[in-house]
């Protein structure tokens, strides 16, 4: 691999950045701001900030039906919404995921002294490779929890077929699949549970927030009471429970921007597009694809750097920063070589080869409705320089 050589006016070489302004991975989309202002006022007019107001209920309702499912139970974020999830369908011992993920789904397990155990994925579509899952399965084994990673359905068939044949609970953690499909039906009605995360990174957002969505009465019914301590009525607790209650102003944020996803999500695969159809010719870059078939949200732009390229990842990703342009490399190094659990499983790597793969070639592009489709080409403009000139 040579080293990295670029032309005289990119920043890397003292030229000012190519943006002012820096452009995240994550900015919020926003909806109506007047509608949101509207929100607020009957908000305050009520005084009912939070405990399940009118807000709240017309979102659940609102999101369950948007998902076809019986149920969505709203929370305050997205992990607390994981945790309950877990606790509510009596997951304990060892529990399958990836490490290729973000760090809460690992997480959620082990803060309940749950055994998080990594299976590897697929290398093409970065999600839980049903034949890794197999060979991690233990006596002690009681769960698998998929995600559907990127947005793009985890392999839900194969998954499913594995938990009922060993008697095992599955969820899937959709953090990234907000209105995504799988073999054309909508994410949410697979597993025990699904669930999604509304923190304002997400492609739709409340501020913060997220909920669990199931067609389980019996599940919702428990979750419900999980995340209000307990509580059945006044002064009654029939469960433990903890906080995990979504407040009104961020139900009042998510109606907004539930009126706007179809907007969001024409902006988002413009510039999905814009950046494949730039990137994909170049040398040893490629960027991951969705299903037309599918519902998408086109949540996130995942370019690959492979071993053909005439820079490394980390190189474009140095070059990029010194532009404003603040790509990332998620999951990067992988949870598994996060402190916690590479002091817990030293040896887990050596289960996990994809894994490493992928997470030393993804590099994560801005997009969202706070970047125009010509600032998309300024940023592709910017990386055929670095690859081409560096060839």
């Amino acid at each position: 691999m040579k080293s990295i050589r670029v032309p005289s006016d990119l920043a890397i070489n003292g030229a000012p950045p190519a943006f002012e302004q820096p452009l995240h991975v994550g900015r919020p989309n926003i909806g109506s701001r007047e509608s949101f202002l509207k929100y607020v006022e009957e908000i305050l007019g009520r005084r009912w900030l939070s405990n399940n107001g009118p807000m709240v209920q017309e979102f659940e309702k609102r999101i369950a039906d948007y998902h076809g499912v019986k149920h969505c139970v709203a929370m305050c974020n997205g992990t607390i919404a994981l945790e309950i999830a877990i606790r509510a369908l009596n997951l304990e011992g060892e529990v399958i995921v990836p490490s290729y993920t973000f760090i809460a789904t690992a997480h959620a397990l082990h803060w309940q002294q749950v055994t998080p155990v990594f299976a590897d994925i697929d290398l093409l579509s970065h999600n839980l490779d049903p034949a890794a899952v197999r060979r991690m399965i233990t006596p002690r084994t009681t769960g698998i929890i998929g995600v559907h990673l990127w947005g793009r359905g985890a392999q839900v068939d194969e998954l499913q077929a594995i938990a009922d044949e060993h008697g095992l609970k599955l969820l899937f953690d959709a953090a990234h699949a907000f209105g995504c499909s799988y073999k054309g039906k909508m994410i949410g009605n697979f597993g025990a549970c699904e669930v999604l995360s509304f923190h304002a990174t997400k492609f739709f957002n409340t501020f913060e927030g997220g909920a669990v969505l199931t067609s389980d009465d019996d599940l919702a019914k428990t979750m419900r009471l999980m995340r209000n301590f307990g509580f059945s009525g006044y002064d009654n607790v029939i469960h433990p429970g903890t906080n995990g209650k979504m407040i009104e102003i961020a139900a009042a944020m998510g109606l907004v921007n539930l009126e706007s996803v179809d907007s969001i999500v024409e902006v988002n695969r413009c510039n999905h597009q814009t950046y494949r159809e730039a990137l994909s010719v170049l040398q040893g870059i490629s960027v991951l694809d969705y299903d037309e078939n599918e519902h998408n949200n086109y949540q996130y732009v995942v370019m690959e750097v492979g071993e053909d390229c005439p820079v490394t990842r980390d190189q474009l990703i140095q070059a990029l920063h010194s532009e404003n342009i603040l790509a990332r490399k998620y999951f990067w190094p992988g949870c598994h070589n996060m402190k916690p659990y590479r002091e817990l499983y030293p040896s887990a790597g050596l289960q996990l080869p994809n894994t490493q793969k992928v997470a030393d070639r993804v590099v994560v592009l801005p997009t969202g409705t706070a970047i125009t489709v010509d600032e998309v080409g300024v940023v592709t403009s910017i990386i055929r320089v670095l690859i081409e000139g560096s060839a």
